[in-house]
């Protein structure tokens, strides 16, 4: 298969898929190895960017996918008259952090940390495919085990949990402060 047939396969499976792909899969349908598709991928990748070219290659954990370029969001929202993106409430986005560094973790862990409820918050995370079921605990009543999505890392921009910021010690500490002192204030109510 020549380089050009190679370039186009790729091209045409990740824009039918419309999802992810992983590299491997992706190797064996232009019989090469798994560098030599990086390699080739990359470069489609450079190329994209490099153009006026409204879509963009990404990759994520390991598998790639073709999508919109981020500056073209505008355009796509005006078509559809919809917002861009649903705001996610405080709640949520407290829950999907605990998500992301602790997963996987149960809704108990997620309210011990939190120190209310946390289904609604679970439940809009879900609906947005930022987290998913990773299974059940081994433990009285088999409590799920939820963890973080694909769609979280496109979300987010990053490739894998491992590029997710380190929060420092101190940070921690505040955190768990002023998570006390809201406790303690609605305990006063």
């Amino acid at each position: 298969m020549t380089r050009t047939k190679q370039e186009a396969v790729l091209e045409a499976v990740l824009f039918t898929m419309g999802d992810s792909v992983e590299i491997e899969r992706l190797a064996d349908l232009i019989e090469e190895d798994i560098d030599a598709t990086r390699q080739i991928l990359e470069e489609m990748k450079a190329n994209l960017d490099n153009s006026e070219r409204g879509i963009t290659l990404i990759e994520l954990d390991g598998a790639y996918q073709m999508c919109t370029k981020p500056e073209m969001y505008e355009y796509l929202i005006e078509l559809t008259k919809t917002s861009r993106r649903e705001a996610l409430t405080e709640a949520a986005l407290e829950t999907l952090s605990i998500i992301a560094y602790k997963q996987p973790v149960t809704r108990m862990d997620i309210e011990k940390i939190r120190g209310v409820a946390c289904d609604y918050a679970l439940n809009r995370l879900l609906e947005f495919d930022l987290i998913k079921e990773l299974g059940r605990l081994d433990a009285p009543g088999k409590p799920i085990l939820f963890g973080t999505t694909e769609q979280f890392l496109r979300s987010f921009g990053v490739k894998s949990l491992d590029e997710l910021p380190e929060i420092s010690q101190v940070k921690m500490e505040e955190f768990r402060e002023q998570a006390e002192q809201e406790a303690q204030i609605k305990l006063d109510i």
